[in-house]
């Protein structure tokens, strides 16, 4: 058996060595567009707000023609409140430099509702959609979106 093995192994190698010896490819352009990322960032704690826009943050960074919407509901939507801040500061700047650079802030309707809260009391920086569960939902099966829960 190892008189059989020994020629097939030595073809194999001849046939990839031209692989091993072959030039490096150039360095990759900067990203298409077809190369974003679409993610979506659910919130249903406010309390890890600002560690997820960060996260946001540095995913920008690190790949700036991502798609990322963020969406809140249940206790997540305290941090997009008018007037919204937690012991370092208020939340609507770091909101807004995010919806600047493409981010998408989206609140749950239901939670308003059982709050009693009308639209009027988000930011102007997020959007009010009926429900949080159906947009993480909608924009993971109907949009491709990927799932992070920071």
């Amino acid at each position: 058996m190892t008189r059989v093995l020994t020629p097939l192994l030595a073809a194999l190698f001849l046939a990839c060595a031209p692989m091993a010896h072959a030039a490096p490819q150039a360095e990759a352009a900067a990203p298409a567009a077809s190369d974003e990322a679409k993610v979506v960032y659910h919130i249903n704690d406010a309390s890890v707000a600002r560690a997820a826009m960060n996260n946001i943050n540095n995913e920008l960074n690190a790949s700036p023609t991502d798609k990322i919407v963020v969406v809140a509901h249940g206790k997540g939507i305290d941090f997009l409140l008018n007037d919204a801040k937690d012991d370092k500061g208020a939340f609507e700047s770091q909101v807004a430099a995010l919806k600047n650079r493409g981010v998408d802030f989206r609140v749950c309707n239901n939670t308003l509702m059982s709050r009693k809260l009308g639209p009027d009391a988000v930011i102007m920086e997020a959007k009010v959609v009926p429900s949080g569960v159906a947009e993480l939902a909608r924009l993971q099966a109907k949009e491709g979106y990927v799932y992070i829960k920071p």
